[in-house]
């Protein structure tokens, strides 16, 4: 099954991008795929063989999951990539102009449409930009 990919262009340094992108705190307030949901808590240890995990929870309570993984490749600034059970993704960063363009590959699931699944991941990757933006 092919990958699904997601970008989005956020106008701010790369520093600050790579920053709130790997930071819990900031993960914490942009990760999520709708306004009926949150990220309760997240922690990230961003080295190769470093583990990462987001509590989601819808925010009447009547659901939640844990969104975790391993790193597998990390250059910073650049390249982020990771396992999440039997999955793959790699997120990029590339710095164009003034902005930087941040794509994230990943692999399907096979219990919801593949359309489900790139919406929501945009909306999440969407959500990140508009806050970074804000922070600068």
């Amino acid at each position: 099954m092919a990958r699904i990919t997601v970008e989005s262009v956020v106008t701010a340094p790369i520093e600050l991008v790579w920053d709130i992108y790997n930071n819990p705190e900031d993960i914490q307030q942009w990760n999520t795929a709708s306004a009926d949901w949150h990220t309760v808590n997240s922690k990230n240890d961003l080295r190769v063989g470093g583990q990462f995990s987001n509590r989601m929870e819808a925010k009447d309570g009547s659901m939640g999951f844990d969104f975790a993984g391993t790193y597998t490749e990390i250059i910073p600034h650049k390249k982020i990539a990771y396992s999440f059970g039997e999955r793959n993704a790699e997120v990029h960063f590339a710095q164009k102009n003034n902005a930087v363009v941040v794509s994230i590959s990943f692999d399907p699931e096979t219990i919801y449409p593949i359309e489900q699944q790139q919406a929501g991941w945009q909306a999440i990757l969407d959500n990140f930009a508009r806050y970074v933006e804000n922070k600068v």
